[in-house]
């Protein structure tokens, strides 16, 4: 059976750059083991199988796998997804305003806006389903910097200590004094599974507020017990992110918006968009948005 994938870059406006993403949407017939082998044909950090939804009233159901994993939530799956559909479903509607896109994830339905830009990339941006929450506390910095590395005075920055957050996925978050500390970062695989443990928290997000091209932050993701060397955007930690900023940040009553570039050391340079709504010192919402443009489409002959 022919079966129709197309091949995006997310979280960049220009393709060769960003996080790129396989979107397989002839489903029919797949099962659990024959979409994890797809996965790892591909190759990527994630790969995303279409399906129509449980629920009519939503617009797609989505299935997410790593080259080794399958995944209840991710960021640029969903960004990349959102924008497929709309470009699929409603090319003509999006030339002249927004668009409305609700999928159906693992973790639940998560609400999309697909952005009307005339002579842009597309743009989306997804409310997170979940709030992010602290869900284990990490190993100490030194075992992490020697996992990384690093060294232990390269750990923590202003009020920034390592933490472990979840919005769907959960991340171990090191916070990196400097950028050239985090450009220097590599997994030492003697050492990276006991100091990110348990498995389920094994995807170290480093940041620091030192940055290359003038935003917020700048980060690195690596998660190798998932086949990921290393990721160039990852929106799930984005999202996580937004409990580990409410943490050590002094984050004012309102609406902020900031961009957390990632992806540089690997050439493939991506902006990942975190928006936050707080009232009376609380998150009550959040979202996480970027860019994606399609960059191939093809047959797999399965």
């Amino acid at each position: 059976m022919r079966r129709k994938y197309y091949v995006l870059d997310v979280f960049t406006e220009r393709a060769l750059a960003g996080n790129p993403l396989a979107a397989v949407i002839d489903c029919d017939g797949l099962d659990t083991s024959a979409m994890q082998k797809i996965a790892a044909e591909f190759n990527l950090s994630e790969t995303i199988f279409l399906f129509e939804p449980h629920d009519p009233v939503n617009t797609a159901r989505l299935r997410i796998f790593t080259p080794r994993a399958e995944l209840p939530f991710a960021g640029h799956p969903t960004l990349g997804a959102a924008i497929l559909v709309g470009e699929l479903r409603a090319r003509d509607l999006l030339r002249g305003q927004d668009l409305s896109v609700v999928l159906e994830e693992p973790i639940g339905a998560i609400a999309c806006v697909v952005r009307h830009r005339p002579g842009k990339a597309r743009q989306a941006h997804f409310t997170l389903p979940r709030l992010p929450s602290r869900v284990g506390m990490p190993q100490s910095s030194d075992r992490l910097a020697a996992a990384l590395g690093l060294s232990s005075a390269d750990i923590g920055f202003d009020r920034h200590v390592p933490s472990i957050y979840s919005a769907g996925t959960a991340f171990t978050f090191v916070p990196v004094a400097t950028l050239s500390a985090l450009a220097g970062a590599r997994v030492r695989a003697d050492l990276f599974p006991a100091a990110f443990t348990p498995a389920e928290t094994a995807h170290a997000f480093l940041y620091t507020r030192e940055c290359v091209a003038g935003h917020d932050f700048h980060a690195r993701m690596f998660a190798p017990t998932l086949g990921i060397t290393e990721d160039p955007a990852t929106g799930s930690a984005a999202a996580a992110f937004a409990g580990v900023l409410m943490a050590f940040e002094k984050i004012p009553d309102g609406n902020h918006a900031l961009v957390i570039e990632q992806g540089f050391e690997m050439e493939r340079p991506s902006l990942i968009i975190l928006s936050l709504d707080v009232e009376k010192g609380v998150l009550v919402e959040a979202q996480v948005g970027g860019a994606a443009v399609i960059v191939a489409e093809g047959h797999l002959d399965l």
